[in-house]
């Protein structure tokens, strides 16, 4: 048969949790939330640089339209100038470039 009022409570947690430890724990939750994205919509981490060494008859414009495809070439040669303290665009083999994210 079936269980019919006696000793039958509600179901409820031994331990109760303060309206104060509540609002701290939603609090905690919104600001884990915000952070997870905004580090999405920032695009992660920082992207960080690398380096190549120059082969023999390599020259900026290659360097620079084989690691950015998509990009315009002569604005990241520039970069790549500028990252390395390059005052002209001629390189010289075995010279180790830093390319810029």
């Amino acid at each position: 048969m079936y269980a019919a009022g006696y000793g039958i409570r509600p179901l409820r947690s031994a331990r109760r949790i303060r309206p104060a430890g509540r609002l701290a724990a939603v609090m905690l939750l919104a600001l884990s939330v915000s952070v997870g994205l905004a580090v999405v919509a920032h695009g992660g981490t920082a992207a960080q640089d690398s380096t190549v060494v120059v082969q023999p008859g390599d020259t900026l414009w290659s360097i620079a339209a084989q690691r950015y495809p998509s990009d315009d070439v002569r604005a990241r040669v520039g970069e790549i100038e500028q990252a390395n303290g390059l005052h002209s665009p001629s390189i010289e083999a075995g010279e180790i470039l830093h390319l810029p994210a």
